[in-house]
């Protein structure tokens, strides 16, 4: 490596955490985060880098604009997905994008805002996270997207005012999260289906991504009492001994499931006012290649 491209990557390296953090957010896929900064790298190689001012500031330009180019390609790509699709779970003790000293931090790292913000235009979904997870200000939104500030607050104020209702379903904090989800594998193992009705809200959602490749429902279960018989179904006492082992996965409380055959799922949810109010469980084996075990 000669000193020029040395020197460029160091420069990428000492960002990477906070770029690959915003590119995951941005795209809800790690490897495709990667890809993003892998790409960005290339690009800052062959800028005149004596002319930036500030790197960070220039990189998280670039690693924006290359996932936004990536949230609408795969717009299309979605159409023939298998089932419901989730954002990839990623274990964070410790986390690759650094500190998350902050709960806007962690919170923007959940699966439920992570699913949440599929729901957002490319453009909604870069303004929200980079004004409510970075704090940047919109006039420097704005010349990450070519936009005014003015042009960026309307998007956010969009965005927010899109998902505002959804986001008072997942309220609770990691230990009352832990607690709800030990309490639903137990119910669930036992077969209590009178239990497991009670940890759940009447409105409760359980998405499950198999990706076509693992057994999965292939649309959301909704409402309560579903959701309690279909977890009773796939975990009750009838069934073969399911291994669970408890993890952090996206800043989150987390249990990653293990089936005798060999298969693995990611389990996160989401809770308000004591009670269940989305489950979220990843089997797709592209998406579970970094959990351990």
């Amino acid at each position: 490596m000669t000193t020029a491209a040395a020197q460029a990557a160091g420069a990428v390296q000492a960002h990477r955490p906070m770029l690959l953090g915003l590119a995951y957010r941005l795209l809800g896929s790690l490897h495709d985060a990667e890809d993003v900064l892998q790409e960005a790298y290339l690009r800052w190689l062959d800028v005149d880098r004596e002319s930036v001012a500030e790197p960070r500031r220039y990189l998280s330009r670039v690693v924006t604009r290359l996932a936004l180019d990536r949230l609408r390609a795969r717009q299309a790509a979605r159409e023939t997905y298998v089932g419901p699709w989730l954002p990839e779970p990623v274990p964070t003790a410790p986390s690759p994008f650094g500190p998350l000293d902050s709960a806007e931090l962690r919170d923007s790292l959940s699966t439920a805002l992570l699913h949440l913000l599929e729901r957002l235009t490319p453009p909604e979904r870069a303004v929200y996270v980079l004004h409510t997870a970075f704090g940047l200000p919109y006039a420097e939104i704005g010349d990450i997207l070519d936009r005014s500030a003015a042009d960026c607050r309307q998007l956010h104020h969009r965005a927010a005012a899109r998902i505002v209702d959804h986001r008072r379903r997942f309220t609770a904090g990691p230990a009352e999260q832990r607690r709800l989800l030990d309490a639903f594998l137990a119910a669930a193992r036992d077969g209590d289906l009178a239990r497991l009705t009670e940890l759940v809200a009447v409105d409760a959602t359980a998405w499950t991504d198999g990706g076509g490749r693992v057994r999965a429902a292939r649309n959301p279960v909704h409402g309560g009492d579903r959701v309690a018989r279909f977890f009773t179904g796939v975990y009750g006492h009838r069934r073969p001994t399911v291994e669970a082992a408890p993890a952090e996965l996206n800043g989150g409380p987390a249990l990653v499931l293990h089936w005798p055959g060999g298969a693995r799922y990611a389990l996160t949810l989401a809770a308000a006012d004591g009670v269940i109010t989305d489950l979220y469980l990843v089997g797709n084996p592209e998406k579970l290649t970094r959990l351990p075990g």
